[in-house]
């Protein structure tokens, strides 16, 4: 009997895919390799990140060692520790495995024969894992870049720590657009949870943004929108993909190491740099970190001087840049007006007052009978810069809106352009010299 070609086609299909599937379940990671690590002994004795305390594991790769810490008592962090004990210098963490998701005392982490590297609680209960069990891998290492690894025979990364990065970013590490990858800012040093701050990879630009309860979206506080109105390259017919941190040599002056982004861009594919910080010696050994403030630095490392092995060699809004530490939304705390990067007033229904740490608007009923607006002129909100807010409307539509919604704070008006953007947190105004930006703030009547 004869059968039609697709009969065969299909036919090989299924055999080679039920080969692929035999060949990943055969594969296994050698008894020799396995490990199981338990959280339990002595603390480590060196200065770390946070003040915390910590327990190193076995898995070191300089300056890289895997450790659990914890900054609060029996809440524990499996986390990557960078720097060494020869350079007498604070050593950080740059990845971590169960942020917001801690671990007790005795907890273990294990590498079985099946290739799955799973950190469980003293009671068994599963705080962490790659999800790779029976996936093909066959081994486990930790490597000299801090990316730490799952691969098969034939050395292809199952998986990597590299793709799910914490609130920093490795020298060759990415961020890939779409929310696949992001940094999240730590809450506190002592809080190991979320913060408010996000560094997100967009189709079109490189995003941070601030996160409340009392908004209904993340607010933008920063882009690299700007950076492609400059560059010789543009992403105006396509899409970026990702962003990698590199270290670049510098050909021409010899002894200069660039800390550059690489772009990949759709449409047509390609890649260009953009040299973000330099140093005058090999920075390989670098870091991006979105720190509990908010605001994006870079770091590097050099073993060899001890003492101050860690150099901060950019941050993105500082004094020096074109937006300032102004454009930081907490740089005032909960409510504060900012100039040249200084916190020097704190608004209120009776003018400007000196500003301090305890500067707060407080609005506490619904009820538009309840509270009123002052106006303050020439200010504007950190999300203004990056947003268009609502345009061609009429100031008392914008105010009429902010009465409406319980959690509006206060409405931001440009009376050129009658543009309106609504505020869900107020922390930090900025002063400008325009006279058409407006504020207008809720207090409670007295």
């Amino acid at each position: 009997m004869a059968y039609p070609k697709s009969f065969y086609a299909s036919s090989l299909l299924l055999l080679l895919s039920f080969q692929l599937l035999s060949t990943i379940s055969e594969a296994v990671v050698p008894a020799s390799d396995t490990f199981t690590y338990i959280n339990e002994g002595d603390f480590g004795d060196y200065v770390v990140e946070y003040d915390a305390d910590y327990r190193t594991l076995p898995p070191f790769s300089n300056p890289f060692q895997l450790c659990f810490y914890n900054t609060t008592p029996n809440a524990f962090t499996l986390a990557l520790r960078m720097g060494t004990v020869r350079s007498e210098s604070l050593m950080r963490w740059v990845w971590e495995a169960n942020r917001g998701n801690p671990v007790r005392e005795n907890a273990t982490l294990t590498f079985g024969t099946d290739g799955n590297l799973l950190l469980a609680d003293s009671d068994g209960r599963i705080a962490w894992q790659t999800n790779t069990a029976n996936k093909g891998v066959v081994g486990f290492q930790l490597l000299p870049t801090g990316n730490m690894v799952l691969h098969d025979g034939k050395g292809n990364f199952i998986w990597q720590s590299f793709d799910s990065p914490t609130d920093t970013l490795l020298v060759g590490q990415s961020l890939r657009a779409g929310g696949v990858s992001k940094l999240v800012s730590r809450a506190s040093a002592a809080n190991n949870i979320d913060g408010p701050y996000s560094v997100i990879m967009e189709p079109k630009q490189l995003a941070m943004y601030y996160t409340s309860p009392n908004s209904p979206r993340p607010m933008l506080y920063w882009t690299s929108v700007e950076w492609f109105n400059v560059d010789v390259a543009t992403v105006t017919n396509g899409s970026l993909i990702n962003l990698t941190l590199t270290s670049v040599p510098d050909t021409d002056e010899g002894f200069l190491y660039y800390l550059t982004f690489l772009y990949y861009i759709t449409n047509p594919p390609s890649g260009w740099n953009r040299n973000m910080a330099y140093s005058r010696y090999n920075n390989t050994l670098s870091y991006l970190r979105l720190g509990i403030d908010g605001n994006l630095r870079f770091y590097t490392y050099n073993s060899n001087v001890q003492g101050v092995a860690w150099e901060l060699v950019y941050t993105f809004l500082d004094r020096n840049s074109i937006e300032g530490e102004c454009q930081l939304p907490e740089r005032c705390g909960k409510f504060g007006l900012c100039e040249n990067s200084e916190c020097v007033a704190c608004p209120t229904s009776n003018g400007l007052s000196g500003w301090s740490k305890d500067c707060e608007a407080k609005v506490t009923s619904c009820k538009a009978s309840d509270f009123a607006y002052y106006k303050l002129e020439g200010v504007d909100h950190f999300m203004i810069k990056y947003t268009r807010g609502d345009g061609g409307r009429k100031q008392s539509d914008c105010e009429s809106k902010c009465t409406k919604d319980c959690k509006c704070m206060g409405y931001f008006y440009h009376t050129q352009g009658s543009r309106c953007w609504i505020a869900y947190d107020l922390k930090t105004l900025t002063r400008v010299g325009n006279s058409t930006h407006l504020a207008y703030i809720k207090a409670p009547k007295k």
